[in-house]
């Protein structure tokens, strides 16, 4: 049973006397950004523009809104858990029946085949060789140079942890940096070459419902739904950061800490609070501090995020009249940049594609390890008893065994292949985690339990995502996909 203590007050967890909106800024916004940080990647840089560019917007943009929206409200869903409890999702799932030996284990397998593969590493890598050399890789010696320069990158993602004192506030600036740089780069390209005409279809098309255009298959259209803001069913894996960030119960529960930081204990189980009048006001501040970063930061960075590649895909598409395909997408809006406006828009897009794609493989790197680790920490006490009370003792050893294996995936396939199937194994958790998630928060107290509403929003992300998953298993058993438009 979870132990009944007083939510903590935000003043109280952020060390200030009253919050202003520079201390909202500083220190409640962030969980979101990692997510966004996540979110603005392959299905921005590569299936969303390979979908548009070869079908155009109309009947694809209301799926990516839909799925954008749809994915919002469920990340709040389990971040709700979070901020209730401070129990991470991974650890929560346990007290779903039939228990932990299930879901645990369970979660893990799923999260681990759908993100292992390393797509968005790789393809970095390649956007990195393009960046040094000034071509696109082409030779078996150019992939082989690729390969390793995306496990350095994935190196990378280590020493930004280990230098961190916080894990996750590294993560935090991290992605401040790099998402920061992305979307006012995006903006200020496309506001330079891209015409109006192009911004209004955009627009239109993500917000106009209409039959998906003839010839893309339900699996091309599960991978945009799938990946169009973070990993549909999935999202639960990065919504850890919640705790880590100290939002309500998380501040009694822990945080992994960087090698930089001091040995902290991260609590196996969470706690939650009374249901009293004086909770349930400090619940609310939580609540709205948590739909401001999602709703302001992660909705409408998602949004703009998908909005501005794909508006610079459609550009690009009409200005060379070719269509990009899986083997060229990473590179084709630079290559026709560079072959319209010369070579320093070339090496602008490529920067901005290869951020794109580090940033994601950062997030979903670190989230394999965090969710192995609190997954672990959170049922077994043999290993609360290995790492002495400190996760970093296993933390960072298992994230330099991830690396060896990632470095080894990689070579297995293309990286748009691979981030497909990453992409419809996520529609997987759609079918599950909904479930699970309305009966944790039915038990939470009373303040903090959902809305009607928002349980049928998650019943109807049940039927969204599932589908495209049903559809992408059958596609792949039979070689027929269930619908083909």
């Amino acid at each position: 049973p979870l132990d009944v203590v007083d939510l903590p007050t935000p003043e109280e967890v952020f060390g200030v006397q009253t919050i202003g909106a520079r201390d909202v800024i500083k220190f409640a916004i962030g969980p979101s950004l990692i997510a966004l940080g996540i979110s603005i990647g392959s299905g921005e840089w590569l299936l969303g523009p390979l979908g548009v560019g070869q079908y155009g917007f109309v009947g694809i943009g209301w799926v990516i809104t839909l799925s954008i929206i749809l994915q919002t409200i469920y990340n709040i869903e389990h971040a709700r858990y979070v901020t209730a409890t401070g129990e991470v999702p991974i650890v929560g799932f346990g007290r779903t029946p039939p228990g932990y030996l299930l879901w645990v284990p369970l979660s893990i397998f799923i999260l681990f085949f759908a993100f292992i593969w390393g797509g968005w590493a790789a393809a970095a890598g390649n956007g990195l060789f393009t960046l040094f050399t000034g071509r696109v890789v082409e030779t078996p010696g150019d992939t082989a140079l690729s390969q390793w320069l995306a496990t350095l990158l994935l190196v990378l993602v280590f020493v930004i942890a280990a230098v961190s004192r916080i894990v996750t506030r590294g993560l935090e600036l991290a992605n401040w940096a790099i998402v920061g740089f992305i979307l006012l780069t995006l903006i200020i390209l496309d506001i330079a070459i891209v015409p109006a005409s192009i911004w209004w279809e955009g627009l239109r098309g993500l917000f106009t419902p209409a039959r998906p255009p003839a010839g893309i298959t339900a699996t091309q259209l599960g991978g945009l739904a799938g990946f169009a803001a973070l990993a549909s069913g999935l999202n639960w894996y990065v919504m850890n950061h919640y705790r880590d960030k100290g939002y309500g119960m998380g501040r009694r529960v822990g945080y992994i800490a960087g090698l930089r930081g001091e040995r902290t204990e991260v609590l196996s189980s969470g706690m939650t609070f009374p249901d009293d009048d004086k909770n349930a006001r400090t619940w609310k501040r939580w609540y709205r501090f948590l739909l401001l970063d999602m709703w302001g930061v992660f909705f409408v960075g998602a949004f703009l995020g998908m909005l501005l590649p794909t508006i610079l895909m459609t550009h690009t598409v009409r200005l060379s009249g070719e269509v990009p395909t899986e083997d060229n997408v990473p590179v084709f809006v630079a290559t026709v940049l560079r072959d319209e406006y010369g070579g320093p828009l070339f090496f602008i897009a490529i920067l901005v594609g290869t951020l794109i794609l580090f940033s994601t493989q950062l997030g979903i790197f670190e989230a394999l390890v965090r969710n192995f680790t609190d997954g672990l920490n959170g049922i077994s006490p043999g290993f609360r008893r290995m790492v002495a009370g400190d996760p970093r003792r296993f933390y960072f050893v298992f994230m330099a065994v991830l690396i060896v294996i990632i470095a080894i995936v990689i070579r297995l396939s293309l990286p748009v292949r691979l981030i497909q199937v990453s992409a419809n194994m996520s529609n997987l958790g759609a079918l599950i985690y909904p479930f699970v998630l309305i009966y944790l928060n039915s038990k939470l107290p009373r303040a903090a339990r959902p809305s009607w509403w928002q349980y049928a929003v998650l019943l109807i992300a049940v039927v969204f995502f599932g589908f495209f998953f049903i559809n992408f298993v059958v596609e792949t058993l039979t070689g027929q996909p269930i619908v083909a438009f």
